[in-house]
């Protein structure tokens, strides 16, 4: 039992921050996981001995009271024999009385132990399921700062193979890139575009100048 408190104890005062920096060190769950697997094997087996002793304590309790009671009636009998002159009952009854209030006295002090022994298991196991919670909690935001760190490694291997730019500015350049793109486009879709324009005006202006001048010649030849 006392390895056990032991073992509880060290695992109740172990310094999170500190296993959560030797993770982040080594890049991995492992040493953070040891350690709630180490916890929770620990609950399960104080849990069990939480219940062993808290059973034996109630035993006890129990044993207890059922020699207080056979005390309390021997007590009554020695008077009752000494008031009816019978000397060598209330002798006999008194040597009863005598084992029977030590074995009384005996369960009480052992209960009283174990009962204190089972408050001392129930307080460290509502440690312990504390301090599990707690580790769960620092698991998932150490498993998010690991994600975060490897995300940004293979941005930085990324970067690093288009020649050296930061990621802010290999971003900025593509996106220059594409508008620069999409403006030569329009561009040359306007210059289509105005040729086509070009083309439909001098067809409208030489049609004008083909029928005024056809006007003319069918004024000169009386035709209109």
């Amino acid at each position: 039992m006392a390895s056990l408190l032991d073992r509880v104890r060290t695992l109740i005062s172990a310094n999170l921050n500190y296993l959560v920096s030797q993770a982040l060190k080594a890049n991995s769950m492992a040493v953070v996981d040891e350690y709630i697997r180490k916890v929770e094997d620990n609950l399960e087996a104080l849990e069990d001995a939480a219940a062993t002793v808290g059973g034996e304590a109630k035993t006890l309790k129990r044993k207890y009271e059922e020699f207080e009671a056979q005390a309390a009636e021997l007590d009554r009998n020695i008077d009752l024999f000494l008031k009816q002159g019978k000397e060598d009952l209330a002798q006999a009854a008194q040597y009863r009385y005598n084992t029977i209030r030590r074995l009384a006295d005996t369960y009480a002090e052992q209960a009283k132990a174990q009962e204190a022994e089972y408050k001392k298991l129930l307080d460290a196991k509502l440690k312990l399921e504390a301090k599990l919670t707690e580790a769960k909690r620092e698991r998932t935001e150490l498993q998010a700062m690991l994600d975060l760190a490897k995300s940004k490694e293979l941005t930085h291997r990324v970067v690093e193979g288009v020649g050296g730019i930061t990621a802010s500015e290999a971003g900025i350049a593509e996106i220059r890139e594409e508008i620069q793109r999409r403006l030569d486009k329009a561009t040359a879709q306007g210059e289509i575009d105005a040729k086509r324009l070009d083309n439909q005006m001098a067809e409208a202006l030489e049609k004008d100048t083909i029928d005024r001048q056809l006007a003319e010649r069918k004024a000169r030849l009386g035709l209109l």
